[in-house]
């Protein structure tokens, strides 16, 4: 049986898990572009509630995901800076969906990952990444800050734990084929 092979972005803002999620749960050794920070981003980078962030991915970060002995995930991570959302179209061309992580002591740095997703009519999900310490917001009020419709699933994960970061992804291909049209009948 031939495999199929998907690719999915996961994305979100600056510091929010995306390397991460993508190093815990990629079967080969990931490839990341992650860079020491340096003073250029001194004024540039929004570092509150990261002061212990010294690298940051400046391309992509890639990785590989066997699901079941039919489909294989490649993932492709973003980076979170404004200065290299210029990539960004490039990285999402052919995808089949997004995770857009969130850390919501930054929920206004995953607007932007959102309204792109949207925009272009790209499936996606959230994943409220809960690595830093328990969420204290519900569903409700994380879906009304973010003014998430109905239709986009939010998960909470540990981007650091592959069974999590799993699930996230299972939950993503399960959206992305409830948005299928119906085959045609005989």
């Amino acid at each position: 049986m031939e495999r199929t092979s998907v690719k999915v972005v996961i994305a979100g803002g600056f510091g929010a898990g995306k390397t991460t999620m993508v190093g815990s749960v990629s079967e080969i050794p990931p490839l990341t572009t992650e860079e020491v920070m340096t003073e250029a981003s001194v004024g540039v980078d929004d570092l509150a509630g990261l002061e212990e962030k010294h690298q940051t991915t400046v391309a992509l970060d890639f990785g590989r995901i066997t699901i079941n002995s039919e489909v294989v995930l490649y993932l492709f991570g973003t980076p979170g800076q404004d200065r290299f959302w210029f990539m960004w179209d490039e990285l999402a061309q052919g995808c089949v969906g997004a995770v857009v992580l969130v850390d919501t002591r930054r929920l206004p740095a995953s607007f932007a990952s959102i309204d792109y997703f949207e925009r272009r009519g790209i499936p996606f999900v959230v994943a409220v990444n809960t690595f830093f310490g328990e969420c204290s917001y519900t569903d409700d009020e994380i879906r009304a800050a973010l003014q998430l419709n109905g239709e986009v699933p939010l998960a909470r994960c540990d981007a650091r734990r592959r069974g999590s970061a799993v699930e996230v992804l299972i939950g993503l291909l399960q959206h992305v084929l409830a948005k299928l049209p119906a085959p045609a009948g005989p």
